[in-house]
């Protein structure tokens, strides 16, 4: 089981050092993968009254391909979506930048995608919000095809493209597509078309629940439960000996990855964040990844 970091993006600061600083150390504590959130827009909650969602205006987001192509240059982790919000992008822009990413790190990358929950980003960026399942089926299958094709031609009910192709073309082709879930609808989807998932879950009954959806729907898809990977996300917050449980946990319930969580725990800084890191990895005894040289980076 893979062990990676989900970057505290809402809790740093922004300048590139910082970055620079946080992920490099990352590496060397042995870490495997690096995952970012996104948010493109957040909302005003004083013209938005009774806003709910878990993010607003205050909160900060890096854009994650612009983010990984400076990270590309920096480290030699794998670098994830956790996840991009496919329905209100572009998709043929979408496979062009992740194409770029993958290539820049050369195979290391993986893209999760899910249909989000932010109407005011769905508006701003002048997407249908009720249809974003169903698109994002769509795109699952013509992002592999612009990766994997030399010249396309698509005429769905989202997307058209004519003759057209991508160049140059990613290192993985495909390159992972794994979804976010939280709903029937969306384990039926897991299995029918995804590489690999993100539960949003505990160990327990409703994960049970959920995999035998995604297993039946790979079944008659004519694909391997099997093969699909599985993320969770583990809280730092529990402290380092409870989370080494609960990574055992997962383990033995076949997840092929975990992230470890370090926000909302109370963290100020770069140094926090990464002090966690550590106790962490000296529990899990992850074996140490590469010194980063002082003078790499931009």
């Amino acid at each position: 089981m893979k062990v990676g970091v989900l970057y505290p993006q809402t809790e740093l600061p922004t300048d590139p050092g910082a970055v620079r600083a946080y992920v490099q150390k990352v590496e060397e504590l042995g870490y495997s993968h690096i995952l970012a959130y996104e948010h493109v827009l957040g909302a005003d909650p004083t013209v938005h009254l009774n806003w709910d969602g878990p993010y607003d205006i205050s909160n900060t987001f890096h854009e994650p391909m612009v983010l990984y192509g400076f990270l590309a240059a920096l480290t030699t982790l794998e670098l994830v979506t956790g996840i991009i919000v496919a329905p209100q992008r572009q998709t043929a822009l979408l496979a062009k930048q992740a194409a770029e990413v993958d290539i820049l790190t050369n195979g290391r990358f993986r893209l999760g995608l899910g249909i989000g929950w932010n109407t005011v980003e769905y508006e701003a960026l002048g997407q249908n919000f009720t249809t974003r399942g169903q698109r994002v089926e769509e795109q699952i299958g013509l992002l592999r095809r612009l990766w994997t094709e030399r010249v396309v031609t698509h005429d769905g009910r989202f997307d058209r493209v004519t003759a057209a192709g991508l160049a140059p073309a990613p290192v993985q082709r495909p390159i992972p597509i794994w979804l976010g879930a939280g709903s029937s609808a969306a384990y039926r989807r897991i299995g029918r078309l995804a590489d690999g998932w993100f539960p949003q879950m505990s160990v327990g009954s409703e994960l049970d629940d959920a995999r035998s959806v995604i297993s039946r729907a790979a079944t008659e898809a004519g694909r391997d439960p099997s093969a699909l990977g599985m993320e969770a996300q583990l809280d730092w917050n529990i402290g380092a000996a409870e989370l080494v449980k609960l990574a055992d946990l997962w383990r033995t319930a076949g997840a092929s990855h975990v992230a470890i969580n370090t926000m909302e725990s109370g963290l100020v800084g770069v140094d926090a964040h990464l002090k966690a890191l550590a106790l962490v990895a000296e529990a899990l005894q992850l074996p140490p990844g590469p010194l980063q040289p002082a003078h790499l980076g931009v």
